[in-house]
This record gives structure tokens, sequence and C-alpha cells, in this order.
């Protein structure tokens, strides 16, 4: 097949290219610029997306960025981020004569209401907060792309574990600022998957005909922030004594962000296994090791 990509040379779009090469796949990149593989949302707005047989799109902005100020202008460029791509690319399927058969867009585990004691599955709704309804509005562009000829599917991600970003980044900064404990309580829900497994549920979503809708992005059984903060300070052989204070947590992301890792999500992914799809990495410590070591 050959798929376009939205947002493919970031963290989790390499990952992507990465493994449709491998399945024998090909792929162009949509990006802000041209180049070798690449096309530009400005020449897709203006000459329409070429004949194709999947899209992806995982671009968007990182509303956890802690040197942004967290701000009504802030929170608009992110939705605008978000929910944007998933508008043009619907608008670009639904002008085809022979649209592609499928159209996954990344959204995240965000589109529930955090939360220390609740379990989610894909088949619950959305919360009302910023977040929630940042990706219920992301997803809700996506739908625009559905008809008899393309499928739509929307994977809803966790915490990514990856050697060039997500959560590893964070954490080994965390231990050189000296906070190598947990965040707050610790007790809050971590919905960790590996940057293969992601990788892996989009090629999934692409290779199977039956597979639409939202699936969950996040490796099955329950952990928490204590249990990744040992996991990974054990990898790394360092302790883990000195805790991220809730009020430090607050103090760099804003009391809206702070939420997200002081209550966390215990989302599982109910429709992701019953599609078909076998994760690669379900043992935290597992997932831990291939990355730091």
């Amino acid at each position: 097949m050959h798929v376009f990509v939205a947002g493919g040379s970031g963290f989790v779009g390499s990952s992507v290219c990465k493994l449709l090469q491998e399945k024998g796949h090909t792929w162009t990149i949509i990006s802000r610029s041209t180049g070798p593989n690449k096309v530009s949302w400005s020449e897709l707005m203006e000459n329409g997306l070429p004949e194709c047989d999947a899209v992806i799109n995982l671009s968007g902005g990182n509303p956890f960025d802690p040197m942004k100020k967290w701000n009504e202008e802030f929170k608009d460029e992110i939705i605008k981020s978000k929910v944007e791509p998933n508008s043009n690319i619907a608008k670009l399927i639904s002008d085809m004569k022979q649209p592609p058969k499928v159209f996954v867009s990344a959204s995240a585990v965000g589109y529930y209401p955090p939360s220390r004691s609740a379990q989610y599955t894909e088949d619950d709704p959305a919360g009302t907060g910023y977040f929630s309804c940042l990706n219920a509005d992301s997803e809700k562009a996506a739908m625009q792309a559905k008809s008899d000829k393309t499928r739509v599917a929307v994977v809803r991600i966790g915490s990514a574990l990856g050697k060039d970003g997500g959560v590893i980044k964070e954490m080994k900064l965390k231990f050189q600022l000296g906070f190598g404990g947990v965040i707050g309580s610790g007790e809050q829900f971590f919905p960790w998957i590996h940057v293969d497994d992601i990788a892996g549920i989009f090629i999934h979503v692409i290779e199977n005909d039956h597979v639409e809708g939202a699936l969950n992005a996040a490796a099955p059984g329950v952990t928490t922030n204590r249990d990744f903060t040992k996991a990974f300070a054990a990898a790394l052989w360092r302790p883990s004594f000195f805790p991220l204070p809730e009020f430090i947590v607050k103090a760099m992301f804003g009391s809206e962000r702070a939420v997200v890792f002081l209550e966390g999500y215990n989302a599982q992914p109910k429709r992701t296994l019953e599609s078909g799809y076998t994760f690669k990495y379900t043992s935290l410590t597992d997932a831990i090791n291939d990355i730091v070591l």
C-alpha cells in the first residue's frame, strides 16, 4: 500500500514510517515543507490528495510543553493544531473520486476524565474538561471522512515509551534535576505503551479491513506512576527517593495540565485486543529495558 503520513517526521511518526517500510509499504510524509518523500499541506490543499490506499494523521502540537505558558492563546493554538489537520484531511478525502480505504488519526487517553479510581474502555464517553473536549473535537473532525468507501479509526494513545522521546525523555530530565521519585502521590494510573506498539496498532488498522472506530493504545493491565518510577529507576540503577511534589507540578504546568499527571487514566485496550492486535510489550520491565538498555 501507499500511505500518506501527516506528522511522519516526529517521535511516533518515525516509528510508523519505519514499520511501514518493514511491512513492504511505501509512504509520503505530509509536512509544512517539501522534500524527498514529502508533500506540503499547502500543496495538498491547492491540488488535492493524490490517489493512495491510506492516510495516517499524527500531527499536532505538544500541550505539555513546560516552556509554554498555559493561557487561552496557547490552548487555542493546540486545538487548532489537533483539529484542523483532521478537518483538512476529511475534506480532501471527501473530494476524491477514488478515496483511500482507511483514515487513521491519533487521539489520546485524555479523551476520558482523569481519575484515580475509574477504569475506561473505548465504549466510555468523553469527559468535560479541556483535554477531553480537545480529543473529542479532534475525533469528530476525523470521523467526517467516514463513508461507504473509507473507514475511519482513532487511536487514543497513552504515555509513550521510546528511545527518542515521550515519557522516557521526561524521566531522564527528572533524574537530572534530582526528582527521581514518584509524581505526587504516585498512586495515579499510568497508561503506558511502547512506541513500537503504537506504530503496530496504526499498521494493524490499515492492514485489516474490519478495524475501525476508537482504539485505546495502552498496554493491558493496571500500572501506577509508582510502578513505572520503580521500574525505570531499577533499569538505570538509580534511587527513586525524591518525589516531585504536587505543588511543583502545578507550578510548572498549571492546574489544568497538572491534573493529567496527578490523577492519571486507567484506559484498557478492550476493542484493540478484540480487533486482533497482539501487543509486543505487555511487561513494563521488558519495555523499559528495551529502551534504556
